[in-house]
């Protein structure tokens, strides 16, 4: 019998579309002879749709004839993995219209990459192919990460954090400050967004001020640190978990501008002759990047470290800034989900991305496995003898 899989994509985050695109290169990616995978889509608003027609990309440029076209459904723990009940439910005749026992989230963003769908996976009791819960949540937050990464004696740059509202009141003060403490040229960007949604480089008053405008648009909280003179982009993706982490090639990104942008990453390639981006792929790259003796080492070194300090599993890619002129080298972001799930760092190692979806059905299963072995209940009679009166006092034991 062959297992399972639901591909998950989409959700309410503002990089909706790119998930869509990375979640069907996943689900075209896995092995047909082995699984009976199929995509689970979350819609704009959390609702979950399945159907043949979500399998294609054109599908998706009507939204409304889409979801028209598609059945939606709600998830419900089964005795044998997770049911997708039809809703709303006809009267007669059965609702159960499919189910999956191994999930393969590939959502970027806020409310579904931050935690909250693997939360909701959590409760269902399935087995799913990323980060855990505390993992995602500190790889969106960049802050937190930049915390938990020096601890773990990962070399981070010094960040300045401020609230939307703290900005609000008080602007002035919020500039004098980053101008005096950081100076200029600065990156600002929402603490909790990927993909480079609302980033952008400051050069100046007017443009720190335009910067900060952008990033709280986009995010309660926002992150200013200094720009890295010089600048070399590095990307390294990390493949595995806590016991067989493993590194794939490193790219360069060859972009125009100082930092790259959510249009450098996604609308900048064309797609060939649709106009369709293939996401990630369509980034122009060196790949393999041609570094420094010993820097390839290096940051192949620091990802592993990285995606273990975080406690990661599946794959993750880790974004790298290096000064070129001193050759200091710092992280500057983890993706717990990648674009694409850098796929195409694998391939230059000689893994397939048929054989990269192989390993995260299997390190789905062996967490799970791992979990079934520990205890979550621990059996008592606190509450056999014990009672509550009208007004909410406590009885006697």
């Amino acid at each position: 019998m062959k297992t399972r899989v639901a591909v998950i994509f989409g959700g309410h985050s503002v990089e909706h579309e790119v998930s869509i695109i990375s979640g069907l290169q996943a689900l075209a990616a896995l092995d047909a002879g082995k699984y009976e995978a199929f995509p689970l889509y979350i819609s704009k608003d959390n609702r979950f749709y399945v159907g043949d027609n979500l399998k294609e990309i054109a599908s998706f440029r009507d939204m409304k004839t889409c979801l028209e076209e598609a059945t939606r459904v709600l998830l419900i723990p089964g005795d044998q993995g997770v049911e997708l009940v039809r809703y709303p439910m006809k009267k007669f005749g059965n609702n159960v219209v499919g189910g999956f026992d191994v999930a393969i989230p590939v959502v970027h963003g806020t409310n579904v990459e931050d935690g909250t769908l693997m939360g909701y996976l959590e409760m269902l009791g399935v087995p799913y192919a990323s980060c855990d819960v505390t993992s995602s949540a500190l790889g969106m937050d960049k802050y937190a990460m930049k915390a938990a990464l020096r601890q773990a004696g990962v070399p981070v740059l010094e960040a300045k954090l401020y609230t939307g509202k703290e900005y609000a009141v008080d602007n002035d003060r919020v500039v004098a400050e980053i101008e005096d403490a950081i100076g200029y040229p600065v990156i600002v960007k929402p603490v909790n967004l990927g993909s480079s949604v609302g980033i952008s480089k400051a050069k100046d008053r007017a443009s720190l001020v335009d910067a900060l405008d952008l990033a709280v648009s986009f995010a309660d909280r926002v992150l200013v640190e200094r720009a890295v003179p010089n600048l070399r982009e590095i990307n390294c993706a990390v493949l595995g978990d806590y016991e067989t982490a493993r590194p794939s090639a490193c790219e360069e990104p060859l972009n125009a501008e100082d930092i790259l942008t959510f249009g450098d990453k996604y609308l900048s390639g064309g797609g060939g002759k649709s106009g369709g981006s293939k996401g990630m792929t369509d980034l122009k790259r060196r790949c393999p990047a041609e570094l420094p003796d010993g820097m390839t080492e290096q940051v192949q070194a620091l990802a592993v470290q990285t995606f273990k300090a975080l406690g990661c599993l599946g794959v993750a890619r880790i974004d790298f800034l290096n000064d070129k002129e001193t050759g200091e080298l710092w992280v500057n972001e983890i993706n717990t989900i990648p674009g694409s799930l850098s796929f195409y760092l694998w391939q230059e190692v000689g893994v397939s991305f048929s054989a990269l979806m192989d390993e995260l059905v299997s390190l789905a299963f062996k967490r799970q496995r791992e979990r079934e072995a520990l205890t979550f209940t621990y059996e008592s009679n606190i509450l056999s003898g014990t009672s509550f009166g009208a007004k909410g006092s406590k009885g006697k034991a």
